[in-house]
């Protein structure tokens, strides 16, 4: 049985309207397809949207956790001088 919807399924638009570079959406992280269809799409295919921007959110996040990280570890690799004992054992011999 299926179970009626009482409310519509809201936009998950925040009002951020620019495309990246993969062409979704910075705000909402929908593609253009999924923006201008968005009005005829079924409950059920709203839903998937919906899935697929929260997806796609948590993946945009590990991203930018992982540059971050990098950049940490650079900076850290950069600001420490690399010590070289080799060549202090070479010179005493």
């Amino acid at each position: 049985m299926e179970q009626l919807e009482f409310f519509e399924i809201p936009s998950p638009c925040i009002g951020v309207c620019q495309t990246d570079a993969r062409g979704y959406c910075m705000g909402c992280l929908r593609s253009r397809e999924e923006r201008f269809n968005w009005l005829h799409f079924s409950d059920a295919q709203k839903y998937d949207v919906i899935r697929l921007c929260k997806q796609r959110k948590r993946r945009r996040q590990l991203a930018l956790l992982k540059a971050r990280h990098t950049e940490a570890m650079q900076a850290r690799a950069a600001a420490m001088p690399t010590l070289n004992f080799d060549l202090d054992d070479e010179q005493e011999d």
